[in-house]
């Protein structure tokens, strides 16, 4: 049952950043060269929705937390790594397979791109786990527990910290 969900939600997922128009490459692009923010404002109101969403199932004991450790230099690694293929392809892993299901059949260049990736990345774990993906290990932590508060502080101050940047980008024609 949990994977027919997984595939209605994604789906959805596939269909709402489609009606976003941030399977174009334009505002890909657009996007990287800070001139419109089409999909940071999608991104970020799925993230929003999101933790509205897991924090109000967990809190209703629906759900529970999973958390994996925060390895910062697996973060900084695999940050950096997904930036560079992102701005070489110009698509992120999502949006590069909704592109191809739309007809861009250049995006497939970037899927191949991601999937040499994954296998790179594989064939170096084990090198890379006794090295960098160790580095600042702090452990299963979040940023409500980081700072003592309720998970819910967080959240509103993350949706207030949205709202303005949405009514700021909305101002400036972003």
């Amino acid at each position: 049952m949990g994977q027919i969900i997984g595939l209605i939600t994604g789906i959805l997922f596939g269909f709402l950043l489609q009606k976003g128009e941030v399977l174009r490459f334009e505002k890909q692009v657009g996007f990287m060269l800070l001139k419109d923010m089409t999909i940071i404002k999608f991104m970020f109101s799925a993230v929003l929705v999101g933790m509205v969403g897991i924090y109000s199932l967990a809190g209703a004991g629906v759900i529970n937390l999973s958390l994996k450790s925060t390895n910062v230099g697996a973060i900084i690694i695999g940050g950096l790594l997904f930036g560079i293929g992102w701005a070489v392809a110009g698509y992120c892993p999502g949006t590069s397979v909704g592109a191809l299901a739309e007809g861009r059949v250049h995006a497939i260049w970037a899927i191949l791109g991601m999937l040499v990736g994954a296998a790179a990345y594989a064939e170096a774990y084990p090198a890379l786990k006794s090295s960098v993906i160790g580095w600042g290990n702090y452990g299963k932590i979040t940023l409500p527990q980081v700072l003592g508060v309720s998970p819910w502080v967080v959240i509103v101050a993350f949706i207030l910290i949205g709202l303005g940047m949405f009514y700021w980008f909305e101002k400036k024609d972003l």
